[in-house]
């Protein structure tokens, strides 16, 4: 049995609570959370003992599942690594980019494993892709969600459209060239609604946009590539893949169009 440790146990904390008791051969040993209102709500309906030192639930686990808010992710990574334990945390990987060179470079000297929760690597909609080439010269990217007073301890770069980001480095091939953003805070102290265009060298350029204070949800991404458009759609796991039709065929605008559909996790 693997040994796990969370630390964390709020809103997104639950959800994981609820994934690793679905998860065969995982012994949860505990959980550590400063608010004792959520922590008694938690021993109760998970039957979990609450530690009160995370140090020493660290000490207890194979491995630690870190759910606090961003500005404790370093804190408790640091400490898990140096003490030979594998780790889960939470997207953003930390607070700063020092921070986040600190981790890898930490987790890579101690040999434990190390990841980051980017679940949209996951998700049905982009695995679909699995098999088709793929070489964007255009991404567009919205991800818009309603205001949640959860997770605005950080910008809607680090909150919302990293996730995005993360695909597309995957995607595209090739260098960065420039960045150029801009963002406002309207609801909050930090920036609530972002665009980004990144340029690489190769010639794409990717332009996203995220917001948190929209009145609807949606997590799309379209790619345009030669003779073929794909559209991702994360909210509703669905792809769809529009492409032109042979070169002589005798009506070359029209479009066979594939979608793939998958369960929602």
């Amino acid at each position: 049995m693997l040994k796990i440790g969370v630390i964390g146990t709020g809103h997104l904390g639950k959800f994981h609570l609820n994934n690793w008791k679905e998860i065969p051969g995982i012994d949860i040993v505990g959980f550590y959370d400063p608010n004792d209102d959520i922590a008694k709500d938690v021993s109760e309906k998970y039957q979990l003992p609450r530690f009160l030192d995370g140090d020493v639930l660290i000490e207890s686990c194979d491995a630690v599942d870190i759910v606090a808010p961003t500005n404790f992710h370093f804190e408790w990574c640091e400490k898990a690594i140096k003490k030979g334990k594998h780790v889960f945390v939470e997207k953003p990987l930390a607070n700063t980019m020092a921070e986040a060179r600190e981790l890898v470079k930490l987790a890579a000297e101690s040999g434990v494993k190390f990841q980051v929760g980017h679940v949209e690597r996951f998700n049905p909609a982009f695995l679909a892709l699995r098999d088709v080439p793929l070489n964007p010269m255009f991404i567009e990217v919205h991800r818009l969600a309603q205001f949640n007073p959860r997770g605005t301890e950080v910008s809607v770069i680090l909150d919302l459209m990293i996730h995005d980001i993360d695909i597309i480095l995957s995607i595209v091939k090739s260098d960065v060239k420039n960045i150029s953003a801009s963002g406002v805070d309207v609801m909050t102290e930090t920036p609530d609604i972002a665009n980004v265009r990144i340029e690489f060298h190769n010639g794409c350029v990717a332009n996203l946009t995220s917001s948190r204070i929209s009145m609807k949800k949606m997590r799309k991404m379209r790619l345009f590539q030669k003779d073929s458009y794909i559209g991702i759609d994360f909210l509703n796991k669905k792809t769809e893949i529009i492409k032109l039709k042979e070169p002589g065929d005798s009506n070359v605008f029209a479009f066979d169009i594939e979608t793939n559909t998958g369960k929602k996790l």
